[in-house]
């Protein structure tokens, strides 16, 4: 458990969430903004220290033997933390000493990473030189080079352009093929769904499911998602999708109402007829079937949230 301040000011970032991830596995944290994903991930790399219960990392007691834990992971944070007075090698290098690998290690082991993350090329370049995905490609690298057991990636791929973000899964999927344990957040639905072999979906600090991608989605995400905007006030259209069969659940947000259903067709059609009916043109409409945005959208409530 993590709380932030006291009394009426009170916070539980993280309330009582228990969590086991295997050996080998590669697994995934979902939650809206302000779930208490990088709460946990602060907690489990020693960079938070946890108000009550416990946190253990490749069988250490991360309160007890941070340093030790240290040792045993790999981290790659939200934000850019390379170092901007080294070049791209040096980074790698200088990383592998400061975590005790050998001189001669350390060197084959920056060649290595650098061909393997496509970054030989810009090995002497310094990081304002580098494209946010060069820089995203190089934190990953970075975390590798002692070998760590443990890979934590706070949503690794936030910000970067859809070919690097596809580029890096698949340096992911490798990595994991390897042996590499990971645990990842992030705020992608298809990356967790693609990357996952389990996903847990936590909200206010605590666990809402826990499962794999497939699980899930039998279990939670049996509805389909349907979008309409419209020319005008989209809150009628909510009105008749809140009373309409097999509506699980309605989210407005001004021209545009998404229903979660599982009569998708009756439903879409009573709705595009009832916009028809109050004179609102129909400006788009889209029906997204089962899937892991639509399993998040059920437990959470809401799609993004500030």
């Amino acid at each position: 458990m993590k709380v932030y301040g006291s009394g009426d000011h009170e916070v539980r970032a993280v309330a009582g969430l228990d969590l086991e991830v295997k050996y080998g596995e590669f697994f995934g944290l979902l939650g809206p903004n302000g779930a208490g994903k990088s709460t946990t991930i602060g907690m489990l790399t020693t960079m938070i220290v946890p108000t009550s219960g416990g946190a253990f990392v490749a069988g250490m007691d991360a309160r007890r033997h941070p340093a030790a834990v240290k040792r045993r992971i790999g981290v790659v944070a939200q934000t850019n933390t390379l170092d901007r007075q080294l070049t791209v090698w040096e980074n790698l290098y200088y990383h592998g000493r400061y975590f005790g690998v050998a001189r001669l290690d350390a060197r084959r082991r920056t060649d290595e990473l650098l061909e393997q993350f496509a970054l030989a090329d810009r090995s002497t370049a310094m990081i304002h030189e580098l494209s946010g995905g060069m820089a995203q490609r190089l934190m990953v690298a970075r975390a590798l080079v002692h070998k760590p057991e443990i890979l934590f990636l706070d949503e690794p791929t936030s910000g970067i352009d859809p070919q690097t973000r596809i580029n890096l899964w698949r340096i992911l999927q490798e990595l994991h093929e390897q042996g590499q344990t990971i645990l990842l957040t992030t705020h992608y639905m298809e990356e967790a769904d693609t990357l996952c072999q389990r996903v847990a979906i936590i909200d206010h600090g605590s666990l809402l499911a826990l499962g794999s991608p497939t699980e899930l989605k039998r279990q939670y995400g049996s509805q389909t998602l349907i979008t309409i905007t419209v020319d005008g006030d989209a809150a009628p259209l909510e009105r008749i999708a809140q009373a309409a069969e097999g509506v699980r659940n309605t989210e407005r947000d001004g021209a545009t109402i998404r229903v979660l259903t599982e009569r998708a067709g009756p439903v879409l059609t009573s709705l595009v007829e009832a916009a028809r009916t109050a004179g609102l043109e129909v400006r788009d409409v889209a029906s997204q079937p089962p899937s892991l945005e639509t399993v998040f959208l059920n437990l959470t409530g809401r799609e993004y949230r500030e």
